[in-house]
């Protein structure tokens, strides 16, 4: 079995979208002390690679526990649009409906320097509308959001057709040319995001 992680590390350095909280982890079990090591983690549900459920932009969304385990599996489809977002490209991936469309822009490059949540590129209303008539499962960005204009149109359509969204996915390069299953596991958290483990399986 051979898996790619396609997660980020969460620590007290994670960056974090602007205006929202940094992590901060405190230490309450001391191995010397009480016989064991235990942390508390304070951390937004759209920390680090984390996953997007309706109720995150919509009034009467989903919360992500109201999905079933198997909408978080599925056949990963591989784009790259380093050169910009462009629905040739999309059509070229063959996607087909239950996939897992991973948008590799190149920015997890830059995860820790300003650009990435400053001057990152973000899909058109036209990429997201073929994604809907494709009745993809989910869309994965390694970028931090997958709006970057006011008023978040994209998380609008794409979460309003029950399409969850992962952001802040790592090491998508790694997935070119390749076949592939995408598993994407939150917390059953019954909110509007979670923390996940993103990673690859190669088939």
């Amino acid at each position: 079995m051979s898996l790619i992680d396609l997660s980020v590390i969460v620590n007290e350095h994670t960056p974090v979208y602007p205006g929202d909280p940094t992590v901060k982890i405190e230490q309450v079990g001391v191995l010397d002390r009480d016989g064991y090591i235990d942390h508390i983690v304070s951390m937004d549900t759209h920390t680090g690679t984390h996953i997007d459920a309706p109720l995150h932009m919509l009034k009467d969304g989903k919360s992500l526990d109201k999905f079933s385990p198997d909408k978080f599996v599925g056949r990963g489809r591989y784009v790259n649009v380093s050169e910009g977002f462009n629905i040739d490209i999309l059509v070229q991936a063959k996607i087909e409906e239950g996939d897992i469309v991973l948008f590799h822009t190149g920015m997890s490059d830059h995860f820790y320097e300003s650009a990435y949540y400053e001057s990152y590129p973000a899909m058109s209303e036209e990429i997201a509308q073929y994604l809907i008539e494709h009745k993809v499962k989910m869309v994965g960005l390694d970028t931090g959001s997958a709006d970057n204009v006011d008023g978040f149109p994209i998380h609008k359509l794409l979460l309003g057709a029950d399409i969850l969204i992962i952001e802040n996915v790592s090491n998508l390069d790694t997935l070119a040319g390749k076949d592939f299953t995408v598993y994407a596991l939150p917390m059953k958290l019954q909110l509007d995001g979670s923390p996940a483990r993103v990673f690859a399986e190669l088939n």
